[in-house]
């Protein structure tokens, strides 16, 4: 509810220029900034003159609305006049007054944060309303009392007659003084933030010329990172086809040797010959892998899906990875698969992910089992494939450098069991290509469980490449601590 401050009839020249004082003074005690004043002043003026001139009378009247949040400086300008032609054309801007009434009303408005009008025959009443600034306190009852009060207490000036006095003219002069030297404050405020725009201009052009320059210069980055890229997985795959030729004969020829076709060896010559073929087969599966991966970052890895059941996969894979259990004191175990749906993707890449998981899980666990599994996702559209160990684990703090090509994490088992990191970064882009992800849930000291989740039905992609090298290959499991990047191999 609005509490009124003051009314001011409109019955002479002077009775619009104490409005405008009266405006000034108002927004003087609510606060408001100098130049705000000078906006409210000169508003109450142009539609007090308005109300005067065209309808010959009316009234001003001021008031506060304090219950609102922000509180609310309320003027009404009312007449009984005629109304206002074409007031949608004066309110939109195209009216054109040779009196140049439109263009007052124009401006106050631009000049208030609220104006409305409603004009009839009967009369017109201009409503306008300007917050009061935030950074001062609410004004209480006793507050608006004390601006009343100000306002009493100046002393009032006398009315004009039919010809305008002395006092009249005087005061008349000494208003127009007083808007002279707020245009000139207004206009000196405007020219100082004519300035400054000026200058925040120059500075924001000279950022965006640094902006841009730093666009190219990471532009010429990029393309020589891509080059890089490209001159790594050329030479990755050269290197590893040229690497695999003497790499054959080495292995060959410690065949010939074991099987003694070139003679008996002593125990010692048949232990070096062991040492000398296991070096060959481990350097042999470190060249696989970095030719697959480069192959993979190059787009040259073909997919070719086929169905088959999860149980058919667990026999080969217990056929394959059982003589590679060589301590008693761990088991393997595969875990039933009944009820498992059969599955439509690349049975090889699929079996290169399984066979990496449980040899890193050998590799690190000294004690307990390792539990090969499957189970079919909520979806019904994707299986999880599950490697468990009881090894040692991977601390939490390590575990956002899993799954990085060369990563590896420090234990006490990796003077005895040697590794490059390759293998767990090539499992997550063989998932990526077979349209799923890999991740791990690890406990230090617990052990850790590897999984590969891919759809039941793989989607051939046409750029296999492209998807490999996405992020997609890797997801944070829900409720779990994901390996994000790195091999602990």
């Amino acid at each position: 509810m609005a509490t009124q401050i003051l009314r001011i009839r409109l019955e002479t020249e002077e009775d619009v220029v104490a409005a405008r004082r009266r405006a000034r003074g108002i927004a003087a005690g609510f606060g408001f900034s100098p130049l705000d004043q000078t906006r409210i002043a000169s508003a109450v003026s142009e539609i007090a003159r308005n109300a005067f001139e065209y309808a010959n009378a009316g009234e001003v009247i001021f008031a506060i609305d304090a219950h609102a949040k922000p509180q609310v400086f309320l003027i009404d300008v009312r007449d009984r006049g005629p109304g206002i032609r074409d007031l949608e054309s004066v309110l939109d801007g195209t009216y054109r007054s040779p009196t140049g009434m439109g263009r007052g009303i124009a401006g106050s408005r631009r000049l208030m944060d609220r104006c409305t009008i409603e004009s009839s025959e009967a009369g017109t009443t201009v409503s306008m309303a300007r917050v009061l600034p935030t950074e001062r306190d609410e004004i209480a009852p006793v507050g608006i009392d004390a601006i009343v009060n100000a306002l009493m207490q100046e002393p009032a000036r006398p009315r004009a007659a039919a010809a305008p006095s002395d006092a009249a003219m005087r005061d008349s002069l000494d208003e127009m003084q007083e808007q002279n030297r707020e245009l000139l404050s207004t206009l000196n405020e405007l020219r100082d933030r004519q300035d400054e725009l000026t200058r925040l201009t120059q500075e924001l052009e000279a950022t965006n010329r640094g902006v841009v320059a730093l666009y190219a210069e990471l532009d010429e980055r990029a393309d020589e990172l891509r080059r890089a890229d490209t001159l790594k997985t050329r030479f990755l795959s050269n290197m590893s086809h040229e690497l695999r030729t003497p790499l054959s004969s080495i292995r060959a020829l410690t065949n010939l040797l074991l099987n003694r076709l070139d003679g008996e060896l002593s125990g010692e010559q048949e232990r070096q010959v062991l040492l000398i073929r296991k070096s060959a087969e481990d350097l042999t599966e470190i060249v696989n892998d970095l030719l697959d991966l480069a192959k993979i970052e190059a787009g040259r890895t073909d997919v070719l899906p086929t169905s088959f059941k999860p149980s058919g996969l667990f026999a080969a894979l217990r056929t394959m990875l059982t003589p590679l259990l060589a301590d008693p004191a761990v088991r393997l175990i595969f875990e039933e698969t009944e009820g498992l749906p059969a599955i439509f993707t690349d049975e090889a890449k699929l079996t290169q992910i399984l066979r990496n998981f449980v040899s890193n899980a050998l590799k690190f666990t000294e004690r307990g089992e390792i539990r090969v599994g499957a189970r079919l996702e909520p979806d019904g559209e994707h299986i999880t494939f599950t490697v468990a160990d009881t090894g040692i684990g991977i601390a939490e703090e390590h575990q956002q450098v899993i799954f990085e090509e060369f990563g590896q994490v420090q234990s006490h088992l990796q003077q005895r069991v040697k590794g490059t990191g390759l293998g767990l970064p090539l499992c997550r882009k063989l998932a990526a290509l077979l349209g799923g992800y890999v991740g791990v849930d690890s406990r230090f000291g617990v052990g850790s469980t590897f999984y590969a989740t891919l759809p039941v039905q793989l989607v051939p992609v046409a750029d296999a490449g492209e998807l490999a090298g996405e992020d997609a290959g890797l997801r944070v499991a829900e409720g779990a601590q994901v390996a994000a990047r790195g091999d602990r191999a």
